[in-house]
């Protein structure tokens, strides 16, 4: 199995789930849902990941990605396929539950192939090309589903994102016999060793904690950049366009990522990014200029953008053998309990007093994370 078919097999279902995130809140907001029920059906799509992540990722240690692969696939289809059918509020909170729970077992799955394909000191540049992956389909995901909202309207543009799905499934089928071949069996005896040994190992602890940020607020901008949005009188393709930059950025920085890498170390990009990223969210509800914003978003994607595959390559270092996907199941569910809360908390917190403290506590969580990454340092 090719890193260039993990490219593949990343893109396709992500366009759908980054198209599908966008349209459910501004398909939840034209259908009258208030901040807080935005914020609600948005958390959902953490939930199910959040109790069964961990769970998931010692399966997947045991026998490999293709069969998870299908479920979580098949999950966000019918999720995609829901909302099109029945396209009501409370029909989101399903959908929401579906669709996130699919991806992030399918997330989980893609991880573990990239760290299988090649040797371990090919991971860093895996992860790279998984990030690029991830970056491309975050910015034509949102901007394609803004300009198909406002074209084909919402029950369309579900049904746009389910197509990505469909082929998603046939590319998995037609490749089944090279994706099982990926599968190296860990050992019996993990089965009896505790996922809280992983938080014992000090090295796991502090990646697991400055990624949780980081992730937290990559999250958090996706819930709130579209409310704002709305808030100042901006359509479905302006805000597929600001989100779109974010995602532009993610991909550009990540294309000379190593180039970064090799002038910097780890301590000092982890802090620059978190430093770019709390800057950037102070100013984002002092802005209304659209181009304005879309510079705002660019600059907080470089500072997000560029550390996801170093951390996810010290995750698979300095996990024991054999339970790499379960510490990507473990960052999982440590991730997932704060987008659960923190979205309904920023939602009720939005509709009691705006928007704009919800970005300034978020600028706040991120500065203290710099903080906090340089004393452990």
């Amino acid at each position: 199995m090719s890193i260039a078919l993990i490219f593949l097999l990343t893109i396709l279902p992500h366009l759908a789930f980054a198209g599908a995130r966008v349209t459910l809140s501004l398909f939840a907001l034209h259908l009258g849902a208030t901040p807080l029920t935005v914020g609600m059906i948005i958390s959902l799509i953490a939930v199910v990941p959040m109790v069964f992540s961990v769970r998931w990722g010692r399966r997947i240690d045991r026998i490999g990605v293709y069969k998870p692969m299908l479920l979580g696939s098949s999950l966000v289809l019918a999720g995609l396929l829901l909302a099109f059918a029945l396209p009501r509020i409370e029909t989101l909170f399903a959908v929401s539950v579906l669709v996130g729970s699919g991806f992030m077992m399918y997330h989980i799955c893609v991880n573990q192939a990239a760290a299988q394909v090649g040797r371990p000191e090919d991971r860093t540049r895996n992860f790279s090309v998984l990030a690029l992956a991830f970056s491309t389909s975050g910015f034509i995901g949102p901007v394609t589903a803004g300009f198909a909202i406002d074209g084909i309207g919402y029950r369309s543009t579900f049904l746009l994102c389910a197509i990505f799905m469909i082929a998603t499934l046939l590319l998995l089928h037609h490749r089944k016999g090279a994706i099982a071949r990926l599968h190296k069996p860990a050992s019996p005896a993990i089965a009896e060793k505790h996922v809280r040994d992983l938080l014992r190992i000090p090295a796991m602890l502090r990646i697991f904690i400055i990624s949780g940020l980081l992730s937290m607020c990559w999250d958090l901008y996706s819930f709130v950049m579209p409310i704002h949005g709305s808030s100042i009188g901006l359509s479905a393709s302006t805000i597929g366009l600001i989100l779109g930059s974010f995602g532009c950025a993610i991909f550009l920085f990540r294309l000379i990522l190593p180039w970064v890498v090799h002038r910097f170390d780890e301590r000092t990009l982890l802090i620059t990014a978190m430093v770019l990223t709390g800057l950037m969210l102070a100013l984002i509800p002092l802005v209304k200029s659209v181009p304005l914003l879309m510079a705002v978003s660019f600059v907080l994607g470089i500072g997000l953008g560029g550390t996801q595959p170093m951390i996810m390559a010290m995750l698979y270092e300095k996990a024991p053998p054999g339970r790499g996907a379960e510490a990507v199941g473990m960052r999982t569910l440590l991730l997932n309990i704060t987008q659960a809360l923190i979205p309904m908390i920023f939602g009720a917190l939005g509709a009691a007093m705006g928007m704009t403290p919800v970005f300034f506590a978020m600028a706040a969580a991120v500065l203290w994370g710099a903080w906090y990454a340089r004393r452990k340092a």
